[in-house]
């Protein structure tokens, strides 16, 4: 009949591939985990906050305002004021920029350093598959706090030197947190390319020609790519508590430097007369740090093709 047209079956399969796409399926699954997407909307928020915020709250961190010393929360402040009277709000949104880039730094750092070893590792048939994995091993059973405080004493004072306080501070604070956290990464590439490597289409890859590198930059390391990103999620919610930890302990950014740490560590003397300044800096640190690991759970699902959602 005229003006009615068939369309073609490979037309057809044209649309249903367009239709379906692994990103969007992806995105679908995520969705249903709704803490996930909640954690993902407060971790927006925070980001937003420490980058958007000095231009909003215009007020200096470090000016001193001794009779207001301790106040609490006010329109003037609206997370009160430390016992010098700075502003609280504009310390945590400084501070904020640094604690969220240290994080997101040494899971980086991590993460290369994981996914390189675990890579080698998986793809050995080797002494240097077992060799990696047993200086893996070695590092896991380092003690990393007292590990981790070592390095930091013994090097801080050469970086600052070089690279300025917080310069030299930053970046030997994200590369002793991310040099101490890539083993779990490691292994979990291990697992995924040692699991991997014999799967049909990579031994076609291999009949074929392709090179080992070939073989893993374009078909083992694209599919064991989901467990790398739950692990990094997971490792910028450890990096942030690292970092507040050597800052509450007065090992990591100077005293006139406040990251979400720093504040909590001037704020322990003065937690009976002004509970405000402890309260905002540990709040931000836990929504940051439960908000990553929801994230890192939804992605988990998500990426999970075995899991039923």
């Amino acid at each position: 009949m005229a003006g009615l047209t068939l369309a073609s079956p490979s037309a057809e399969r044209t649309t249903a591939r367009a239709a379906y796409s692994p990103w969007r399926e992806t995105w679908r699954r995520y969705r249903r985990h709704r803490l996930a997407v909640v954690s993902t909307f407060l971790l927006l928020i925070l980001i937003l906050a420490v980058v958007v915020g000095p231009f909003v709250w215009r007020v200096k961190i470090n000016d001193i305002d001794i009779v207001a010393g301790l106040q609490g929360p006010s329109l003037a402040h609206p997370f009160g004021t430390d016992d010098l009277g700075q502003d609280i709000l504009a310390r945590m949104i400084y501070g904020g920029r640094i604690s969220l880039a240290v994080g997101l730094a040494a899971m980086l750092v991590s993460v290369f350093v994981g996914t390189l070893i675990g890579a080698l590792a998986g793809m050995s048939r080797g002494a240097l598959g077992h060799g990696l994995m047993w200086l893996t091993d070695l590092f896991l059973s380092l003690p990393q706090l007292p590990l981790l405080l070592l390095l930091i004493y013994l090097f801080r004072d050469g970086l600052k030197v070089m690279f300025g306080p917080e310069g030299g501070i930053f970046i030997l604070i994200v590369l002793v947190i991310g040099g101490l956290r890539w083993m779990p990464v490691a292994r979990l590439v291990r697992a995924q390319f040692l699991s991997i490597r014999e799967k049909e289409f990579v031994e076609a890859a291999r009949a074929l020609g392709a090179s080992p590198v070939r073989q893993v930059v374009r078909h083992i390391l694209p599919n064991a790519v989901g467990p790398v990103i739950i692990a990094g999620t997971i490792d910028v919610a450890a990096a942030i508590i690292a970092e507040s930890t050597l800052s509450f302990l007065g090992l990591g950014f100077p005293p006139d430097t406040p990251t979400w740490g720093r504040l909590l560590f001037d704020a322990k003397d003065f937690l009976d007369i002004g509970p405000h300044w402890a309260l905002f800096p540990g709040g931000a640190i836990f929504i940051a740090v439960v908000a990553i690991n929801f994230i890192g759970d939804g992605l988990r699902d998500a990426l999970d093709a075995r899991r039923v959602i």
